[in-house]
């Protein structure tokens, strides 16, 4: 009887490696770790010949003075910060109306059948109204033209005109976004869902809008990335929120600095939430992937 130090792999039962296999997973190893240092070092010399061009270029001591004044940037910090809390306000409440009121026209402009036509024209209209025209010539037209009527008991808060301008511009968006994850669900799904006794409408909203809405969550994140930016442009009607606030700033010191500050404020608050939105866009990828 063999002792069991003369055993081989196979007799003892353990798994043997395809030649080959171990050097690939080897050089595949290596190769990725090539590619990242190849690319922190690329990412390296571009970013540094870009700061060395600057550093040296006859005007960098003015834009340093106008831009990176690092005792005006502290104290103007704390101000700029607080104010983005009316943005956050802002972007919010309009949020809230951007999502009920995008889902009506998606809905509308969905449904189908001749007599209600008017609502599918009257709400494509207003999608291609919106989309066309620039934000900031609507916020305009809002927050100067409405109040400017004089009309008794209209609001004349720019804060609320600013809320009704967000909320009129992204409703454009937002509804295409819902109309395209309505128009992905098969349309078998609403079929069979009228073959069990649903009508037309319980079965769009029992059926079809779960599906869709499940599907649109990426881009709608998307959107509202867009909007969270776009609450800056209220500043244009007197909302004092943190742009106008970086304004104020810079009309008293005479220098650019707060606007360095506003633009980390955003980075802080942003990027964070462009990651959550790409990982939600690979995790349905992978689902989809999975599925089939």
């Amino acid at each position: 009887m063999t002792a069991l130090g003369g055993l081989g792999p196979r007799d003892r039962g353990d798994v043997l490696e395809p030649p080959g296999r171990g050097r690939r997973s080897r050089r595949s190893g290596q190769g990725a770790l090539r590619s990242t240092a190849i690319a922190f070092a690329s990412t390296f010399v571009f970013f540094g010949v870009l700061a060395w061009v600057a550093v040296n270029s006859s005007g960098w001591p003015l834009v340093q003075q106008s831009f990176f004044n690092g005792a005006l940037f502290a104290e103007s910090l704390p101000d700029i910060a607080a104010a983005f809390w009316v943005n956050v306000q802002l972007f919010f409440i309009a949020e809230i109306l951007i999502l009920v009121l995008a889902l009506v026209i998606a809905v509308l402009r969905s449904i189908p059948g001749p007599v209600l036509f008017p609502l599918r024209l009257l709400s494509t209209i207003y999608v291609d109204v919106f989309r066309a025209l620039p934000g900031v010539l609507i916020i305009y037209i809002l927050g100067f033209g409405i109040p400017g009527l004089n009309v008794e008991g209209v609001p004349t808060d720019p804060f609320f005109y600013a809320v009704i301008a967000l909320t009129l511009i992204y409703s454009a968006y937002v509804s295409e976004v819902y109309r395209a994850g309505i128009d992905s669900v098969h349309p078998s799904q609403s079929a069979a869902a009228r073959s069990l006794g649903l009508s037309q409408w319980q079965a769009l909203r029992y059926v079809v809008l779960p599906q869709a809405i499940r599907r649109v969550i990426p881009p709608l994140l998307n959107d509202f990335i867009g909007l969270q930016k776009d609450t800056v442009l209220v500043s244009y009607i007197g909302v004092v929120e943190i742009f106008r606030q970086s304004q104020i700033t810079e009309a008293a010191h005479f220098n650019y600095t707060p606007y360095l500050a506003t633009a980390l404020v955003f980075l802080v608050m942003t990027i964070p939430l462009a990651r959550f939105t790409d990982w939600l866009v690979a995790r349905d990828r992978r689902r989809a992937a999975a599925n089939r």
